[in-house]
């Protein structure tokens, strides 16, 4: 019986290694370390320094290589120069969004973020065209996120200075801004359908970053026929879209088509006007696809960068001194800060800045996909390899960072304390995938930070050089270690 238990296993593995064989033929991929049967190269990979692991690959294969995670080859693209050239100089070979399963049970392809092709395409122009009509960068959102920060002030100040955990209130802030722009309303912070919304996306947050669902992304098959918390995650997701439909289903029954609202009614209202066009992605589900898409991506990742933001202030007490000069030079206490304050307010705003490259918020970005057979650098990939972009690379450079591995506003200074842009600064990513959403994120950011420091004094449980500033891991976004500090009113 072992004899024949022995003979199955080789013979699988023969199988699998001709599988390998006859898949890296179809094109001449990049070079890589040998993968193993079914694993691939997980071995190899340690996923609490994937940054580390893929400088080590670049070291011996240069900067694009290819790894197996799983049975199916994966190109990684290390360093600025390399991403850029991928894309920008090929953006359109390099625009298609790579697979990944677990987002796969839930959107099935639809929205911005995980669609493809025309889908993509069109959805994409819709969303950027109707965040524009609705004040994209313009005064009408920048009130909004005033408005905002000053309910957060009002919160912040019922703790009465005691030790307080921000990450639920942190999450509501965004997410109400979101709100305004999809459905034109927002929440009281103890609403209960809120509190309900925001631990449905603080677990999903949770299930992400779980080794489990790493896994099931490699191993697709596992989700379908094995227990295991993706079902937690699949069940909150609908919890969300179920909350989002009853939304859509209010503006149906109040739609005025000469008064768009919001993001929903000038949705509907483009639905209606291509209900005889058979191929149209103006559709219910798609829709939902894309209140999804920013609900969920307008909120986590703001929430986990203001997180941070706060935690290395404690630990740097005397970056946030002098932010706070800056304020009391430029804004004062009368007023709230505005964005034209910005660009009299250089060094918060480079801290800013630094926080999002010393956080490195999504290290390899979401995967790409080459949407044709594509010559690249004298190699050939073929239609539908995975693409991974380690922004971590651009982000960690240490020529154009120096002691990147140090949180230091410097990096984004010249010598006569002037904001310096940096083309390598890039944590939303860059190319024709490049985040929907950079423009709001970054007034949120300003906003909700000056804002906090503007009326309160960060104080920190424990002495600075004892804060633990190491994020979690995470498989797409990374988090801060939980912890507590005090809002002490100005």
């Amino acid at each position: 019986m072992d004899l024949v238990i022995v003979l199955v296993l080789i013979l699988t593995c023969l199988l699998l290694f001709s599988h390998w064989k006859r898949s890296s033929k179809r094109g001449q991929l990049p070079p890589g370390p040998t993968p193993l049967p079914i694993i691939g190269n997980i071995h190899q990979i340690d996923v609490k320094n994937v940054h580390q692991a893929f400088t080590n690959f670049s070291k011996v294969y240069g900067p694009v290589f290819t790894l197996y995670l799983g049975m199916k080859p994966t190109v990684v693209l290390h360093g600025y120069e390399t991403i850029k050239e991928a894309l920008i100089g090929h953006g359109e070979e390099f625009s298609g969004r790579g697979r990944v399963p677990i987002f796969d049970m839930v959107l099935k392809g639809l929205g911005v973020a995980f669609s493809n092709g025309d889908m993509w395409k069109e959805s994409r122009h819709f969303s950027l065209l109707t965040l524009r009509k609705l004040g994209m960068g313009q005064r009408s959102i920048e009130n909004r996120i005033q408005e905002e920060a000053q309910f957060l002030v009002e919160e912040l100040k019922k703790t009465n200075g005691s030790p307080y955990d921000p990450t639920f209130i942190l999450a509501c802030v965004p997410c109400n801004v979101i709100c305004s722009i999809i459905f034109q309303s927002r929440f009281e912070y103890k609403d209960q359908v809120f509190v309900s919304l925001m631990e449905k996306l603080n677990a999903n947050s949770k299930i992400l970053s779980s080794l489990w669902v790493q896994v099931c992304n490699i191993f697709p098959v596992l989700i379908d026929y094995c227990p295991g918390n993706h079902n937690t995650w699949y069940k909150n997701f609908t919890y969300i879209q179920s909350y989002l439909l009853t939304k859509i289903k209010e503006h149906e029954e109040s739609l005025d088509v000469t008064n768009p609202r919001d993001f929903i009614d000038y949705f509907l209202i483009k639905e209606m006007q291509e209900n005889r066009n058979p191929q149209s992605i103006y559709t219910r589900e798609n829709l939902i696809g894309l209140l999804t898409d920013m609900f969920v991506g307008g909120t986590d990742t703001i929430r986990s960068t203001l997180r941070f933001a706060l935690l290395l202030l404690l630990k740097h007490p005397h970056v946030t001194a002098k932010i706070q000069e800056e304020i009391d030079c430029v804004v004062g206490r009368q007023r709230s800060p505005c964005l034209q304050d910005r660009k009299q307010m250089p060094y918060t705003d480079a801290v800013i800045h630094e926080v999002q490259r010393f956080i490195d918020i999504a290290p390899n970005n979401l995967p790409h996909e080459v949407t044709c057979d594509v010559k690249f650098r004298n190699y050939l990939i073929p239609k539908g390899t995975t693409i991974l972009t380690s922004l971590s690379s651009a982000l960690y450079n240490s020529n154009e960072f120096p002691n990147p591995e140090t949180f230091d506003p410097g990096h984004f200074l010249d010598a006569n304390g002037n904001f310096k842009k940096s083309d390598y600064f890039i944590p939303f990513s860059t190319g024709k995938r490049v985040c929907l959403g950079e423009g709001l994120a970054r007034m949120e950011l300003f906003l909700f930070l000056t804002t906090i420091l503007q009326n309160f004094k960060l104080k920190s449980l424990v002495p600075p050089n004892d804060i633990n500033d190491a994020p979690l891991v995470n498989g797409f976004v990374v988090s801060p270690p939980p912890f507590q500090l005090c809002f002490i009113p100005i």
